[in-house]
């Protein structure tokens, strides 16, 4: 094997900046001084989240179980942009005006619009694959102003190891990717160069709607497996972009486990509700503790899954190797 499943992959990174620790419902003081310990903690947290889907969803409710499990009561204003950067921007300006402790982007261009507008209360991020590419934080150790969050950034290498096992006489891989989503690009410039050294050709097109994915897969060409990063233009039209697959008998390999859900073969990724989760607990430390958001490391996803749709690999024409089989969630 090319790699020990058994390992999940655990870091911390740092990143992201912005200011300020949070503050109690309504109280200057607390706005002042950061939000002081104790019981009877009440907050109001605004949440932009780019588009549905369940990589997304799964990160939101992650991040709103951690304060349900911490026993902190919070009023959630719950905002989705529908894939629209224009929106994204219209509900970062909006929360900019609306009295809120504490401010969630989930994907990277709704944490862009975001970072534009909130800069008088701690803005978190999740779901975001580098944010300091995408200009929410000066480095990842130390974010610098009121940003900071978690990186969704996927174990590329591995996952297209994982590709050559279940395809083993691939050659060309092809990747769909939105070409305004600049965490696409990181990760597509990184599947180049994992590419390399498994002999391993990557073929792109680009997409600017959803509605244009068909057509890009088709675009592809001659193709012997399809990988899809975090990609969320892809991955909320993943309908289309399978239904092209199944019909060429192109095995499809994604980075994360929603994608697998919707039909591709197999993944070892991030499991966004822990992702998700972890973002909470960030928030928690600077609303409770007074933590500032400049100085908390960006941090990286510790927990990840290894799964596998054993209907889709039928349907995509790819026998899953036993030893996969034996290691892997079934979905």
């Amino acid at each position: 094997m090319a790699f020990s499943r058994a390992t999940l992959f655990t870091g911390l990174v740092a990143t992201s900046a912005l200011v300020l620790a949070g503050c109690t419902g309504g109280s200057d003081d607390d706005a002042a001084g950061g939000g002081a310990g104790g019981g009877g903690e009440s907050y109001t947290i605004g949440i932009n989240q780019l588009v549905q889907h369940p990589a997304l969803d799964a990160a939101t409710a992650g991040f709103k179980e951690a304060f349900a499990d911490a026993g902190v009561e919070v009023e959630f204003n719950e905002q989705n942009a529908n894939g629209e950067q224009a929106t994204a921007l219209t509900i970062a300006q909006q929360f900019a005006a609306d009295d809120l402790d504490l401010a969630l982007a989930v994907a990277t261009p709704a944490a862009q619009a975001m970072a534009q507008n909130i800069i008088n209360i701690p803005l978190l991020f999740t779901a975001v694959t580098d944010p300091v590419s995408a200009e929410l934080v000066d480095s990842m150790e130390e974010p610098g102003a009121n940003v900071t969050g978690t990186s969704d950034a996927a174990p590329i290498d591995e996952q297209l190891e994982l590709l050559k096992e279940i395809v083993p006489d691939a050659e060309r891989v092809g990747i769909v990717y939105a070409s305004g989503e600049v965490n696409s690009q990181v990760q597509v410039d990184q599947a180049e160069e994992a590419a390399g050294p498994l002999d391993l050709e990557i073929v792109t097109q680009t997409v600017t709607t959803v509605n244009e994915i068909q057509q890009a897969v088709e675009a592809l060409g001659d193709v012997d497996a399809i990988y899809v990063p975090t990609d969320n233009m892809v991955v909320s039209g993943i309908a289309a972009l399978v239904q092209v697959a199944e019909s060429k008998q192109i095995p499809v390999i994604a980075a994360e486990e929603g994608t697998v859900e919707g039909g591709a073969v197999a993944t070892l990724g991030i499991d966004y509700t822990e992702l998700g989760r972890q973002t909470g607990e960030m928030a928690l430390r600077i609303l409770r503790d007074g933590e500032d958001p400049a100085t908390m490391p960006v941090e990286t996803a510790t927990e990840f899954t290894y799964v596998v749709n054993e209907a889709a690999a039928e349907r995509q024409g790819v026998t899953i190797p036993e030893d996969i089989l034996a290691e892997a969630e079934k979905k």
